[in-house]
């Protein structure tokens, strides 16, 4: 039986003093599960996403991630939890100084992976995005599809339980979208890593399992 990896619990989510944004959530999501959350614009979606891989305070409740109670957590254990996840945004967030091989390489690099041990995963991995004829290429020499391919390389580099994407499809066409989608889904069902995504706007042809959580007036609603 399949273990909760992600839990929630009368979590209450908000910025600085403002209003809370998300109240009283209560949510699950078990090992190997891809879930979309959804919403509109401003509904709070990246604000709950953004609390999974601590970069939100809690405001109150709870929330467990990977087996870190992240309620008052301290920087150490963010950092601990960090290492434990992958994280692909809609703008990339590539170092544009370097190469998309050493982009990929980052994560291993800095938890310490012996280097004969990346340069081997992160030539696998750029032939998986189908980018290995580009490994000396760097990011604004890529299209906006293929920086995001890198992205979520980067993501998959350092062998996380969980992999949380903030509208990675967001600013590409139909054909790099496409691309990006059955590659996460690739992800999910031949590697067994949770997916976890935000977007705007599910894709038109779902040809999976998943999970939907559906966010509206901050309330967290499970679509199962």
């Amino acid at each position: 039986m399949k273990q909760a990896i992600i839990t929630a619990s009368n979590l209450n989510l908000g910025y600085n003093k403002d209003p809370l944004v998300i109240t009283n959530a209560t949510f699950q999501i078990k090992e190997g599960d891809f879930t979309f959350i959804t919403g509109v614009s401003g509904s709070g979606k990246s604000t709950l996403l953004r609390s999974m891989y601590g970069n939100l305070s809690i405001r109150d409740g709870h929330l467990n991630i990977c087996g870190f109670n992240l309620h008052n957590s301290n920087k150490s254990n963010i950092m601990k939890l960090r290492r434990q996840i992958g994280i692909v945004f809609q703008d990339y967030k590539l170092i544009k100084e370097w190469n998309i091989e050493k982009n990929i390489m980052f994560p291993m690099i800095i938890n310490g992976f012996p280097k004969n041990t990346y340069k081997i995963k992160t030539e696998r991995l750029l032939k998986h995005i189908k980018l290995d004829h580009k490994s000396n290429k760097y990011p604004l020499e890529l299209s906006g599809g293929e920086q995001q391919r890198v992205a979520l390389a980067r993501a998959l580099a350092g062998n996380p339980k969980i992999i949380f994407a903030d509208e990675p499809t967001g600013n590409l066409d139909d054909y790099s979208s496409d691309m990006i989608w059955n590659l996460l889904r690739g992800v999910n069902e031949q590697l067994k890593i949770t997916i976890v995504v935000v977007t705007h706007r599910m894709p038109d042809k779902i040809d999976m399992n998943y999970r939907h959580l559906y966010i509206e007036n901050k309330v967290v609603y499970d679509m199962v």
